[in-house]
């Protein structure tokens, strides 16, 4: 699964170190979204549809940019 730029940085921002810890943590932060944050509600959105179709494994693959 390709990742682009963005959600790369919002992924490492709420990773836990797992991929459906970092599911957990990505619908937590839309808990705080204000109603005028669709762009960050819809790049969430997608990792999380993203981070659906693959594995633990293949999660553990991606290449964060600072890690």
């Amino acid at each position: 699964m390709n990742f682009n730029g963005e959600e790369l940085m919002l992924m490492m921002l709420y990773n836990s170190g797992t991929r459906l810890g970092l599911m957990q943590e990505l619908r937590l932060m839309q808990c705080y979204l204000l109603p005028d944050e669709t762009a960050l509600r819809e790049l969430s959105e997608g990792v999380i549809e993203k981070l659906k179709l693959i594995s633990d494994a293949d999660f553990d693959e991606v290449g964060f940019p600072l890690n």
